[in-house]
């Protein structure tokens, strides 16, 4: 096959993948099959044990996985100290949250109505990545969105 006829996003693939770095990735693993019902698609260990990529499906989605590799700068977030990068939004927010809390991962929001009309929570898993997890549960209008958001009370920019 030439690189005209290599599909650019692969089969099950979409156009963005988180690429998550875990101190301990198949712990992780572990954790988001109980938390989000995760199923394994491809684990490669490097000779030293570490992973060095692997990948799980959630839903229709998925999500890479490499263990932390300070030689290769593959920080994560509890070793960088710095503010995450959330994974994408996760839909079926009922069952992932409720989920990922059983699991040991710390939440907020409570799965509450969102302006945008989205039951909205947040999960941070044991390897310091934060989920935000939401169901669909009303079609609102732009203006609608405008209307509601200064009874949200966010800080001011």
């Amino acid at each position: 096959m030439t690189n005209t006829q290599v599909k650019k996003i692969p089969e099950g693939m979409h156009t963005v993948t988180p690429h998550l770095i875990c101190a301990g990735a198949a712990a992780a693993i572990e954790f988001y099959k109980k938390a989000f019902n995760a199923t394994e698609k491809a684990r490669i260990p490097a000779p030293n044990g570490k992973l060095m990529h692997a990948s799980i499906q959630i839903g229709d989605s998925t999500v890479m996985l490499v263990d932390e590799m300070p030689e290769w700068g593959a920080l994560g977030p509890k070793a960088l100290k710095a503010p995450r990068l959330d994974p994408p939004l996760c839909r079926g927010c009922r069952c992932l949250y409720g989920a990922g809390r059983r699991c040991r991962g710390e939440g907020d929001n409570a799965g509450r109505g969102y302006v945008l009309g989205d039951r909205y929570g947040q999960i941070e898993d044991p390897f310091g990545h934060r989920w935000s997890v939401a169901t669909h549960v009303k079609d609102k209008s732009l203006e609608e969105i405008q209307q509601a958001m200064p009874k949200m009370n966010c800080p001011s920019a």
